[in-house]
């Protein structure tokens, strides 16, 4: 059984999956006979699990990946259009994303389209399968952004990039989006979720205060000035209270793993 707000339901009912692999969270977008669209019960599952992953010290890491062909095709239109907006909804998911303390792995598992391709620009990064294509067509259709995108994708890809694919609602292709720093990696699709864990597992393998504290000083310096993120820096260094004896002995495991 998979816990969906407040009822229990059949896992293949569930609007999403989580599990756990060590200390790796697995979000599953779980509507694969709707491309994995985002409706309210799917939006109210996803900000519970991620806060409920964010406050459990046992998760350092969280996955999130789509169910069957897609990652995501967006926000639920026919849903959202019938019925009350998605703003009236308070706290949306890529806000609760972009507060998270800990690392949040886009593995892209098909097409990303529009409000999912806001959703996967909000994670810390993405690993792309060579079957991933992104698209966002909200001016196409006469939307605006309102997840983050206008504000994100620039600083991700740059300026003249982000216009383009806003813009045009043109799809871009796995290894266009590795080209241009929208995705990290590009994988053949049946690697994807190993390739993913094996990223996810190193990062948990890394001292959680030190991971989550480096995390913040990253999101906290993009974008600012290089004397501004320098003082950040600066004031991690003087705030970060390390453990010599831990220090000494990661370093020593990691420096036997590498002699093995």
């Amino acid at each position: 059984m998979t816990v969906n707000g407040n009822e229990a339901k059949p896992a293949e009912e569930a609007p999403l999956l989580v599990t756990r692999d060590g200390h790796v969270a697995i979000l599953t977008l779980n509507r694969p006979d709707r491309r994995n669209a985002i409706n309210r019960a799917m939006r109210t599952a996803i900000k519970k699990a991620l806060w409920r992953a964010d406050g459990d010290d046992d998760v350092r890491v969280v996955v999130i990946t789509g169910a069957g062909t897609s990652f995501s095709s967006g926000v639920d239109l026919p849903e959202a259009l019938s019925g009350p907006p998605p703003r009236t909804e308070g706290t949306t998911p890529t806000q609760v994303l972009r507060a998270m303390t800990k690392p949040v792995i886009a593995a892209v598992n098909g097409p990303c389209y529009t409000g999912g391709f806001e959703f996967a620009v909000n994670c810390s990064f993405i690993i792309a399968s060579d079957r991933a294509r992104f698209v966002d067509t909200h001016a196409q259709i006469g939307l605006l952004n309102g997840w983050g995108g206008s504000a994100l994708l620039p600083r991700a890809i740059g300026l003249p990039a982000a216009i383009q694919i806003i813009l045009s609602g043109q799809p871009v292709d796995a290894d266009t989006a590795a080209r241009i720093g929208l995705a990290n990696e590009v994988v053949p699709h049946e690697q994807l979720l190993a390739r993913t864990m094996d990223v996810a597992h190193a990062i948990a393998g890394g001292h959680p205060g030190a991971v989550q504290r480096m995390l913040r000083l990253l999101k906290d310096g993009a974008g600012t000035s290089v004397a501004h993120a320098l003082g950040l820096e600066a004031e991690a260094g003087a705030t970060f209270r390390r453990d010599n004896a831990d220090v000494g002995a990661r370093f020593g495991r990691q420096r036997a793993a590498k002699t093995d």
